[in-house]
């Protein structure tokens, strides 16, 4: 798939807050054909050719902002029922539409769809297509998970994204949850730290590993899946343990996220070196360790986390997982219920798994793709 000649205006919302300062953040001007194809394929109007994102790959510009781009600070996920047929559901993806074309404020947009809305209405989605089969030591609320539509919001300031939310409320969807998350303030350009204070997200795929997040081929090529968690963290009891032993169980350094027995974060672990004594490093139990990629053929998932806080004892992240095929998580979250030591800590209170369809080319409402040929606004 060749990317468009200029890049899609909901792409553009992204890539600015990804380029400029929180306080200056806004939306640049659709660049010109004549101009995009001078700075190479899918040039962004400040500058940054989209093939320098993470993930980009070929056709970067039909792909989701809300993925490609550096995590922004604040997340808003809306989820809901909708009880109407595909017509109804193409209408509110075109008023979305509309509302985020006329939005100021650098932010991104990523719409989800569930699996029993993707069946009920017939909609054009990966198959199979399925809820996540029940997890060992999963204890969900089923209405704070799960819906029909997933409506993914990121940006630099909560308020705003409250403000955007008000302004998409239309009629034909009953609102089902909602939930706010956020990065912990640190320094710019590093790897966000979770409630325990450990780096979250050291091991993400790295640019060229695109080829685990994107549906390869077909109607659905260029679009994704989002695995959701809500996952209580019991930071008290974590908190209680000697420092050494906290790294044991993650199996990291909690200075600067190094593997145990390496030096810097973003090299690969090595599972096989050994104490003089003849003990793993990485410990057997170590969180790392059951999740590192050699465990599944090296299938990678993106993952962002975000801190959300419910009032005392009701803390934790929001964990998204973007991913190709969500059996992957499904066999990282069954290793982890065996073995893994960070277990006793964590408690999964709330699911979801989402198709996300490609963004189409300029002019195409959020969503097209899931109704057939698309259809220019």
């Amino acid at each position: 798939m060749q990317p468009p000649t200029s890049t899609p205006r909901r792409a553009l919302l992204g890539a600015a807050a990804a380029l400029a300062a929180a306080a200056a953040f806004r939306r640049p001007a659709r660049p010109a054909p004549a101009a995009a194809d001078a700075a190479g394929p899918s040039a962004d109007a400040a500058g940054v050719s989209a093939g320098t994102h993470p993930y980009a790959g070929a056709g970067a510009a039909l792909r989701h902002p809300g993925l490609v781009l550096p995590q922004l600070p604040h997340l808003l996920l809306l989820a809901y029922d909708t009880p109407g047929a595909a017509a109804e559901l193409r209408e509110v993806c075109e008023r979305w539409s509309a509302v985020l074309d006329r939005e100021r404020t650098a932010l991104t947009a990523t719409l989800g769809i569930g699996p029993a809305a993707a069946g009920r209405l017939g909609l054009v989605t990966p198959v199979p297509f399925a809820d996540l089969p029940p997890l060992p030591g999963d204890r969900l609320d089923p209405a704070l998970g799960g819906g029909d539509v997933l409506l993914q919001l990121t940006g630099a300031c909560a308020q705003r994204l409250d403000a955007l939310a008000a302004a998409l409320e239309v009629p034909g969807l009953v609102p089902r949850w909602r939930r706010h998350g956020y990065v912990p303030a640190g320094p710019a350009g590093q790897t966000p730290r979770n409630l325990f204070g450990f780096k979250d997200g050291s091991a993400n795929p790295g640019p060229a590993e695109g080829q685990w997040i994107w549906l390869p081929s077909g109607p659905c090529a260029g679009g994704s899946f989002l695995v959701h968690r809500r996952i209580a963290m019991d930071t008290t009891a974590f908190a209680a343990l000697p420092p050494e032993r906290q790294e044991a169980v993650v199996g990291r350094r909690r200075t600067d996220g190094s593997p145990l027995g390496g030096t810097r974060e973003h090299e690969d672990p090595d599972l096989y070196a050994k104490t003089p004594e003849g003990r793993y490093l990485i410990p057997a139990t170590a969180h790392i360790r059951l999740t590192n990629s050699r465990l599944d053929g090296g299938a990678r998932m993106l993952r962002r986390g975000y801190t959300y806080t419910d009032g005392p004892g009701e803390q934790g992240l929001l964990f998204c997982a973007y991913l190709r095929d969500p059996a992957l998580f499904v066999r990282v979250q069954e290793r982890l219920a065996q073995r893994d030591a960070l277990t006793p800590f964590v408690e999964h209170r709330a699911s979801g798994v989402y198709y996300l369809p490609p963004p189409g080319p300029p002019g195409t409402a959020l969503g097209a793709s899931l109704f057939g040929p698309a259809r220019y606004l």
